[in-house]
């Protein structure tokens, strides 16, 4: 693929696999090790995490249209090959993170999938792309599970700060495009649909009656966890990506 045509995007925005589709790869082998090299590269590149992430989910057996999916991605690959995680020196100690799911979007078993990413300042240093484990009866819900794995997240990097005797002014500030997650994030009523969430809702709702997290609305399209989550278009792709330095 050196002399390959590069792409702007990893993967094409209307593409939806599955793992009953097309005939059998031609060499399930070198998928898994070109899949398997690449899982490596997501850790200095969140902008193919989402990608990857789809991918791995069919090493098992890998059909002709994953293998193209691959190509495509190593084509994206073959036009940024000098892109990176850039890191600035700041003395900027607050925790802003993004939140984000796509609902029911994977068509085997209509899981959904979570994406977060985390920054101190205005460095990235966290981010995730990642299949749920069961399946959400709601966006809200599926919103809720993703916002319940960013607040871990953020309480382990408060903890390694802390061990580091670096302390924020301020409490993190999470952003969700999702405006049922905001507001139950800050109710303490009950209510009969979050009954499939219930552990994830008290978990998320004391850390915010107790000032340690924010967690506040914000449109989707200024939703930087959406790379994570899906495969948007070219134009919104390019500038999201900036957003992740």
């Amino acid at each position: 693929m050196s002399t390959a045509k590069s792409i702007k995007t990893p993967m094409a925005p209307s593409l939806k696999l599955i793992s009953d589709s097309t005939q059998a790869c031609h060499d399930p082998s070198l998928y898994r090790s070109v899949i398997g090299s690449l899982q490596y590269l997501t850790i200095t590149r969140p902008d193919i995490a989402y990608t990857v992430n789809k991918l791995c989910q069919f090493m098992h057996n890998p059909l002709e249209v994953h293998w193209k999916a691959t190509k495509r991605l190593l084509r994206y690959l073959k036009g940024t090959l000098h892109h990176g995680l850039h890191y600035k020196a700041s003395s900027d100690t607050e925790i802003i993170a993004y939140c984000d799911s796509d609902w029911a979007s994977d068509q085997d078993d209509m899981r959904s999938t979570s994406g977060n990413c985390v920054y101190l300042g205005s460095n990235i240093v966290s981010w995730m792309a990642k299949k749920q484990r069961v399946v959400s009866r709601s966006s809200t819900e599926a919103e809720f599970r993703s916002l319940a794995s960013l607040v871990t997240e953020i309480q382990y990097i408060q903890n390694l700060l802390s061990e580091l005797h670096i302390k924020s002014k301020q409490p993190p500030l999470i952003w969700c495009d999702n405006q049922g997650v905001v507001l139950l994030s800050g109710n303490p009523v009950m209510h009969t649909k979050t009954k499939h969430f219930e552990l994830d809702l008290w978990f998320v709702r004391e850390r915010v009656a107790r000032g340690q997290i924010q967690v506040k609305h914000i449109p989707g399209r200024f939703q930087v966890a959406d790379l994570l989550t899906k495969s948007p278009s070219s134009t919104i792709f390019l500038d999201l990506r900036d957003k992740l330095t």
